[in-house]
């Protein structure tokens, strides 16, 4: 935010929370209640990169979310200050002392903590809640703890929701999120092959390669463009029927013809149509293409009625 609250006192949460899920949302909302009542700003610590990019080198690991799309989805949930803090192995090596202390206190100005009855912080993630609760009386801050049971009430998590999109399953995706599964990307020039299929796209180019891309098929996608919302469907995948080339995403807007060339736009992801497939030639890939927008454009008349 560009108000400089650096000072005032907080109260605060802290966790990765990639795809700030509904589970997250629980967490945030129980935070700004808590604020409210007593007047503070609500405010997230998080980190980047995962952890787990850095400590055990994992490149394997794709997130949920950009650190931008957190970041503007914390914000929608009402979070004042987000504080992203670089996750590097001078950092896992800080004492739970020195962390609490540093950052919570010094740093942030915490007053009340908001927090799982799980979590651990420090050097080797050694320190618990309890150790937690006996700095807060050294430093003069209070716990508020997640209990057992209120964190088993919501049985999402971030690992799930990668499970469904790897899988496809948008549906699943998007009940865990509570919203609809987003792609934040420029749009580039691609080989305009579209063009001389009566289905030209956006070239979708995301520059994060950590984010993770759900599994390769077609899909209903919606966009806002210029205050404007546009509906089309988008193909993650290598289209083999033209060429096998690398994995590319590819956005068919309907009834769109503008120039976006270079715009940075956000796909919301809404519906899966099929698996992408290898057709016997050109004109099977249209035919099935038309059939693809004629049920594309019925669920967004569902979803519309």
């Amino acid at each position: 935010m560009s108000l400089n609250i650096g000072h005032f006192a907080k109260t605060l949460t802290i966790g990765t929370f990639d795809g700030v899920h509904i589970g997250h949302q629980k967490i945030l909302k129980r935070l700004k209640d808590i604020s409210n009542q007593k007047q503070l700003i609500p405010s997230v610590l998080t980190f980047f990169p995962h952890p787990r990019m850095v400590l055990q080198q994992d490149k394997s690991i794709k997130l949920l979310n950009t650190i931008s799309e957190r970041r503007i989805l914390l914000e929608k949930f009402g979070i004042d200050l987000i504080c992203v803090k670089t996750f590097t192995k001078e950092f896992a090596n800080l004492s739970a002392h020195d962390y609490v202390k540093n950052i919570i206190v010094d740093e942030l100005n915490a007053k009340v903590v908001v927090i799982g009855y799980d979590h651990h912080f420090g050097k080797n993630r050694s320190a618990n809640i309890n150790d937690l609760q006996r700095f807060a009386k050294i430093f003069n801050f209070e716990i508020e703890e997640i209990s057992a049971k209120d964190i088993a009430e919501v049985t999402v998590s971030s690992t799930k929701i990668r499970t469904a999109l790897n899988e496809g399953n948008i549906a699943l995706a998007n009940s865990y999120l509570g919203y609809n599964y987003i792609l934040t990307g420029k749009v580039v020039r691609g080989h305009s092959i579209g063009k001389t299929i009566d289905f030209p796209t956006a070239n979708l180019y995301i520059e994060e390669d950590y984010k993770l891309i759900p599994k390769d098929g077609v899909y209903v996608v919606k966009a806002k463009i210029d205050d404007k919302v546009i509906f089309g469907m988008m193909n993650i995948g290598s289209n083999p029927t033209i060429k096998n080339k690398p994995r590319s995403i590819e956005v068919h807007f309907f009834n769109f013809e503008k120039n976006i060339y270079g715009h940075q736009i956000v796909i919301e992801m809404l519906h899966r149509l099929r698996d992408e497939h290898k057709f016997e030639n050109i004109e099977a890939l249209k035919l099935q293409l038309k059939k693809d927008k004629v049920k594309a454009l019925n669920y967004v008349a569902k979803l519309n009625a």
